[in-house]
């Protein structure tokens, strides 16, 4: 008599022989059946899904081939925030954090701390949230407290477990990691994208993040992503191990992936000879990577170590220098920016740099010019910096043949004509116009961006239109853009003009913190936006204040309260922002501090 067995019965058959297929495949590389056998039973489970779907599991691994496309993704708020790192960029460097934490610890400078060093993926960071051991939520890092949710172009990693492989899973845990794309892969989807006339990824990340970033989740099932997983956000119904090298462990027993270059390092040099053995073989890993992530092996001692601003003060991500490359300098511009910033930039005969092509560099300065003799017609040595923002580093004088131009920042704004001043002791040129267009341009662009008031689809091409055809002359006005506005605009049709309506609308009640940033104030980054929005609560509240409650905020010293204070003192600013809160009601902050918001939670400080 033939065996039979009922439908939900063969569907967790199946799906668990499916699961096991694709660790032993994926994770292990070691194949336990041919790819005509794993089509064969991967089609029994798709058609016995197809006539029961009421049994379709939101693991089931049917779930990773992608789905109906979506019209965009949903902000999700990570449990705990995805900090960023501190950076070290020479040997000097790492050594002096080893010494910071000593000092941070209260320990004996002789003691030899325990470091667990890995490699520093070159991807898109990523938060998996599971539930019970089902994979229920995956999210971009963002801002590092909202990212877009990306769970079913997730789904789509096959290297990447729908539910761990355990008896007992947290009842709730977010796993932090990186997302990437083998080099070997993105020199063939390169080669895809040439075949079809579409433009080729600059680099493995940016294929990485525009892959994962789909709308379709099948585009991103068609790409052959990784992931490697290393840390640990809000956890409910689990312990944590004592060190993350035990941690690591557990996770790959999860069936997650973690990377095969790590160490337990005793002590700074232990740490930096690693990090030269990885250089020493980084041209021939399948990855990209820019650095090792260096992290105090012992959660305890991360608590204790805390945290400064928005980086963990136990972690640094100790980078390998830049990838240079030599070319033409063919002109010198000046770039005007939203604080009226004179900056000159350098226009190059187009070069690859660390795969990206790059035909402008900051000059910075006229300072750095005059330091560096940097004229129009010199052959030089540029790098991105950081990884991403190209400079001149050396100019190779013994290369000029006599016809090299020297250059001056002009006496007058090249945009609108006013004069430009440079205070003694400032490095800085500025524009003194208070209707220059071109610091309007960026001061919108600045309080658009998606670190500020996110208005998605408000880009650069789409601001200078608005602000040439006269749309917006201050930035209450962009509250005032409507629909026929905007159908006058290049490039733009019925769907496109909703969608930046919806995100301008969507902006009407911004984060304080969003809100402060945005505004652009001179030396007032999103960190320092931070502490004053957890500070004074309230807009009103931090117009109101006077030099001595701004320097109460950490990290506020004399030269950003004046700052501050000049521009809320500043009469056409104070007009411009009246007719700007009649648009917004931004919200206050939910806590009144980094570490309350941490408080009575398990968390790590493993970001990237």
């Amino acid at each position: 008599m033939k065996d039979t067995m009922n439908p939900r019965a063969e569907i967790e058959k199946l799906t668990a022989e499916i699961e096991s297929f694709d660790y032993h495949y994926y994770m292990l590389d070691d194949p336990l059946v041919s790819d005509a056998e794993y089509d064969s039973i991967f089609r029994r489970l798709q058609k016995l899904e197809e006539a029961n779907p009421e049994l379709i599991s939101d693991h089931s691994p049917t779930k990773r081939v992608g789905g109906k496309a979506l019209d965009q993704f949903q902000k999700y708020r990570h449990g705990l925030p995805m900090l960023s790192l501190a950076n070290a960029l020479a040997e000097e460097d790492f050594t002096a954090f080893d010494e910071r934490v000593h000092r941070v610890l209260d320990l004996n400078p002789a003691i030899e701390l325990e470091y667990f060093a890995e490699l520093k993926f070159d991807g898109l960071s990523i938060n998996l949230l599971y539930q019970n051991g089902m994979l229920t939520r995956a999210a971009t890092r963002g801002d590092g407290e909202i990212g877009e949710d990306v769970t079913e172009n997730i789904k789509t990693i096959r290297s990447l477990p729908l539910r761990l492989k355990t008896k007992n899973p947290p009842a709730s845990i977010e796993i932090r990691g990186e997302i990437v794309l083998p080099i070997k892969e993105f020199q063939k989807l390169n080669r895809e994208q040439a075949n079809k006339g579409d433009k080729p990824f600059a680099n493995p990340r940016n294929a990485a993040a525009g892959s994962l970033r789909q709308l379709d989740s099948s585009v991103t099932a068609s790409r052959p992503l990784k992931g490697f997983f290393y840390g640990v956000g809000e956890v409910q119904g689990y312990v944590l191990p004592k060190t993350i090298a035990e941690f690591e462990t557990e996770l790959e027993g999860w069936g997650m992936s973690v990377g095969k270059w790590r160490k337990i390092c005793k002590g700074a040099k232990e740490v930096i000879q690693f990090y030269r053995e990885i250089e020493g073989i980084r041209d021939d890993l399948p990855f990209e990577i820019d650095g090792v992530v260096v992290k105090l092996n012992s959660f305890s001692a991360q608590q204790t170590a805390g945290f400064v601003s928005r980086s963990p003060r136990g972690m640094i991500a100790f980078k390998y220098p830049p990838k240079k490359s030599i070319t033409l300098i063919e002109d010198i511009q000046v770039q005007v920016g939203r604080t009226g910033a004179l900056t000159p930039v350098a226009i190059l005969t187009p070069v690859s740099v660390s795969g990206v092509m790059v035909k402008r560099a900051t000059l910075h300065n006229q300072d750095e010019i005059d330091r560096k003799d940097v004229r129009i017609g010199d052959q030089v040595v540029i790098q991105r910096a950081g990884d991403v923002i190209p400079e001149v580093v050396e100019v190779l004088k013994e290369k000029r043949r006599g016809d090299e131009r020297k250059f001056k920042i002009p006496d007058f704004c090249p945009v609108c004509g006013s004069p430009v001043t440079k205070p003694p002791g400032d490095a800085v040129s500025r524009c003194t116009g208070r209707n220059c267009v071109a610091k309007l341009r960026e001061r919108v662009k600045h309080f658009v961006q998606k670190d500020a008031l996110n208005m998605e689809g408000l880009g650069d091409k789409i601001v200078d239109q608005l602000v040439d055809q006269g749309l917006v002359k201050k930035l209450s006005d962009l509250f005032e853009v409507g629909f026929d506005d905007l159908m006058t605009l290049e490039g733009f049709a019925e769907k496109s003009s909703h969608k930046i309506l919806n995100a301008i609308e969507g902006a009407k009640k911004p984060e304080l913190s969003k809100l402060v940033f945005g505004l652009g104030i001179r030396h007032v980054g999103e960190a320092t936006a931070k502490l004053l929005a957890q500070k004074f609560k309230s807009f009103q509240k931090l117009r109101d204040a006077d030099a001595d409650a701004l320097l109460e905020v950490d990290g506020v010293g004399e030269e950003m309260a004046n700052s501050i204070r000049e521009y809320f003192q500043d009469q056409a600013t104070d007009a411009e922002l009246d007719e700007l809160m009649e648009k917004l009601a931004p919200l206050e902050p939910k806590a009144s501090g980094a570490s309350q918001h941490f408080a009575g939670k398990v968390f790590v400080l493993t970001g990237t």
